[in-house]
This record gives C-alpha cells, structure tokens and sequence, in this order.
C-alpha cells in the first residue's frame, strides 16, 4: 500500500502527495496544481509532508521536468541545506553551563546582521580567514567566468559571506542523539552570491517567456528551456552556488569545531557525517528518461542515502536513511515546515510561550526569534510518520544549544 495520496489535476499531471495526518494549506495546494499543469512536467509533481506555501513554488515539493528549470522554483537560496557531524564525544564531556560555548560560537561564525569588532559585519567576515580565503580560491576562477557574461549577477562581497549562517531558519545546534553522543548540526545556504543569482535568473526566465506568460498559471513558473543562451548560464551559475552553499557548510563546520576543541575534551569525528541540500536542482533518471529535479525544500533519499529533517529549535531533529521511493522521485521532507506565516508566528506566540517551548536549551529567548519557535513549525512526529515508505530513522538528536541568526 502507497503512503500517498493521488491527487487528479484537471489539464495537469497528477499531485503525489505524502500528507497523511499532516495538514497542508490550500494556498500550497493550488500552487502545485499550477506547477503540474506547466507542459515540462515529467509524469507527476510530489509533494513532501512539510509542505506550505512558498515564493515561487511550494516550500516542500519534487518538480521533475523535461528540457527546462523553472528558476523561481529552485528559488533563491540556490543550494540551502543541512550538515551533521557526531562526534566521538558524550554529554557527560558536554559543561553544566552552555552559555559560553554558544556565545563563542556566535563570535567565531558571522551570524545574522551581527557586526563582531575585528571579525564579522553585517553578517559576514571584516577580514576574511585564510582557510575562508582557500576554500574561496576553488569557487573564484567560476565565479569570475559567470561574472563575465553576467556582470549584474556581482555581489559585493562573496569571500566575506563564505563561512557565515545568514538569517531566518538558519541555524546551529550541538545536540545529543538517543546513546548521548554529541553532534554538531548546522542549516544554511548560498547566502548572498546565490540570492542575486537567483533573483536574476527568474527575472531572465521572465523576459525571455513575456510572450507567452500570459499562458502560464503563475508568473513566477517562467521557465527557462534547454538550448538557450540563458539555460546554459542559469545551469553554469546554478551549480556553482550550490557548490559555494556546500563550502559555506563545510566552513562554519571547521569554525564550530575549533571552538568545541578549546572547551571540551579531545575528540574526533565520528562514524557517521551528513551534508545535503535541499534546495537545489540536478539532473537524474526517473521513469525512464534524463529529467531535471528539482527539490523546492526536500532531501535526496535514494536508497541508502543519509539525509537530516530538523523539527525546529525546541523539538530536536532526525538523521533518516533513505528508501528509494521511486514516486517520490527519491525524496523526503527537508524538516517539519511551517504552521504559521512569520507574521503570524509574531502575532501569536508571545515570549514566555517561546520560553517554555525551549526550556533547558541554551539559545535566544527574545522576541526577535518568535518567528522560528517551535510552535510556528508543523508537529515533526506527524511529518516523520506520514513518510513511513520514503525514509527509516537513523537518530533522534535533541539539541542542547541552538545558535540563529
């Protein structure tokens, strides 16, 4: 029996849908029925228990299409994605009091708008590190060759925001797992370099359909089609910034790292590390042909393949395993996606709620994180339930300190 539901789309492909037990809003369905009824759409559209709406497509579905991206789709935080490392160490190696592990954290990765005298500004490096300044080296020469083609697509700074967290639901956590081993989790993507590729490339996916947009059911589907001058760059910078948001990761990774290595016992990497977008395209065989995938908020879970569905920062995380689901594209859910808009969250959950729902976790409790409290996420229990034949659970991980931006 399929963990599914089959959802018919009148001139459209079908919707596959694993939402059993999880609620889903009509503004995100009727999203995915405009996706399905484009003509690149390859046999179905999937959609992820963690679905809601979204700019551009819907924050948690699996668009396969035929000769063509759709770059609103992809989005613009080209790239973002989740990185875990256990590490060979206990909560009995962890100190009573987390504050200062936190507080050094915040200080040694840039975070957020955070300006950290001599280090961070803005959210990004003041003077870049050398081992920023190395792993930028192998992104420069690419990024100078898509730059020449496509000087707008400049941004300031990309050096200065490889290594940083960013805003929103960006994150880092340490956590423990079900055995008390100690993890280091982290959330982000290509921050600025990826955002401004991004948003030029949905504007050139516009102009280049203005004669035929009018045809499509949502604007923002404007696609760009394989054999055209803008396919071939969109690609070219496409998997560029998901190559930088892969770096970014592996850079705040280090840092966290050198700051746990100067508070805690020795230790070393563990027997399991994950790295994994989910907000990304690629090209792979699905029913028979060579299809672009792209994954709006959605992990890979070929089988076998490691991916991580964070809840939010008070209801822990799961490091999953996945099965191979061909109707799902090979796909599961990249978290447990939100129950409220921000705005709502902001009108609804008042402090003290946020301050209980993170009670005994060393993080922010003020009002400029309501907006990310546990309470404006779906219930993670019911999105891990409701894709039972898409993935296994590996670990359960709690987190004991969570730094946002």
């Amino acid at each position: 029996m399929s963990g599914y539901e089959h959802h018919e789309v009148e001139g459209g492909a079908a919707l596959k849908m694993w939402t059993k037990g999880v609620a889903v809003d009509d503004g995100a369905i009727t999203q995915m029925e405009n996706v399905a009824k484009l003509p690149i759409i390859h046999n179905h559209v999937a959609a992820m228990p963690d679905c809601h709406w979204g700019m551009g497509a819907t924050v948690g579905s699996v668009i396969p299409t035929k000769g063509a991206i759709i770059p609103a789709a992809v989005g613009v935080d080209i790239g973002c994605g989740m990185m875990a490392w256990k590490l060979t160490l206990s909560a009995k190696n962890l100190p009573d009091n987390l504050g200062t592990v936190r507080s050094d954290i915040e200080r040694a990765v840039p975070h957020g708008f955070v300006s950290t005298k001599g280090r961070a500004r803005k959210g990004g490096w003041q003077v870049v590190p050398n081992s920023v300044g190395s792993r930028w080296r192998n992104l420069e020469q690419r990024y100078q060759s898509i730059l020449d083609k496509h000087p707008k697509i400049a941004h300031k700074g990309p050096a200065h925001q490889l290594g940083s967290l960013g805003t929103g639901n960006h994150f880092i956590e340490i956590c423990l797992d079900e055995s008390d081993a100690v993890w280091v989790m982290l959330h982000s993507g290509s921050r600025g370099p990826g955002n401004i590729i991004g948003r030029y490339f949905i504007a050139k996916a516009k102009e280049d359909m203005r004669h035929h947009i009018s045809n499509l059911p949502d604007k923002n589907l404007a696609y760009l089609t394989e054999g055209t001058e803008h396919f071939d760059d969109y690609v070219e910078a496409l998997l560029w910034a998901q190559d930088y948001a892969w770096e970014n990761r592996q850079a705040m990774m280090d840092a966290v790292l050198r700051v746990l290595r100067n508070h805690l016992a020795p230790f070393q990497i563990g027997d399991m590390a994950v790295n994994c977008h989910h907000n990304y395209a690629v090209v792979e065989n699905h029913f028979g042909a060579d299809i672009w995938v792209t994954r709006k908020g959605a992990v890979r879970a070929r089988k076998g393949d490691l991916g991580i569905i964070p809840g939010s920062m008070g209801t822990g995380s799961f490091i999953v395993r996945g099965k191979g689901n061909a109707d799902s594209f090979c796909s599961c859910s990249h978290g447990a996606g939100r129950a409220m808009s921000r705005s709502e969250a902001r009108r609804r959950i008042t402090v003290a709620d946020h301050m209980k729902a993170t009670a005994g976790i060393e993080c922010r409790k003020d009002s400029g994180v309501i907006d990310e409290s546990p309470a404006a996420y779906k219930d993670i229990s019911s999105v891990i339930s409701a894709q039972g034949d898409l993935i296994e659970v590996v670990h359960k991980l709690r987190q004991v300190v969570n730094v946002k931006g």
